[in-house]
């Protein structure tokens, strides 16, 4: 019960985030993009103003064995890069890039309405239940 409230007020938090700095506006995401065209920095602003606060959490998860919910806090990951984390990434900011959403503004767009958000999170979804599949394949290909 307390993990879900401490996971609804993240979530409502991250939103709120969202929203106050425009990031769930496409146009503020593709002007970040179009570096060649009318570049709109905003998005500059946001990771940023991310970068200090995680730090300090970072920081402090470092001298901690658990979190402050009692339960064990994950191991470091591996810092080699694997083919599943490049295609993940290569395919979420294609997607970013295309749509001006990730899938946090997106969730946040379903608020005000509008097709496109409803499309993308669809699209969303469909595409993390077919990634274990895909995943299988790739490892495979790999391999051999």
């Amino acid at each position: 019960m307390k993990r879900n409230l401490f996971a609804a007020l993240a979530g409502g938090l991250f939103g709120a985030g969202l929203l106050v700095s425009g990031m769930v506006d496409t146009t503020k995401v593709q002007g970040w993009l179009d570096v060649f065209g009318v570049w709109d920095p905003t998005l500059a602003f946001v990771l940023g103003g991310a970068i200090l606060p995680m730090m300090i959490a970072w920081q402090i998860a470092s001298r901690r064995r658990l979190s402050v919910l009692g339960t064990a806090l994950p191991e470091k990951p591996d810092p080699r890069l694997g083919h599943n984390l490049v295609l993940g990434s290569v395919l979420f900011g294609a997607g970013w890039g295309l749509a001006g959403l990730c899938p946090g503004p997106a969730m946040a767009s379903l608020s005000f309405g509008g097709i496109g958000g409803v499309v993308f999170l669809a699209a969303m979804v469909a595409g993390m239940l077919a990634a274990p599949a895909v995943r299988q394949r790739v490892d495979r290909l790999a391999a051999a």
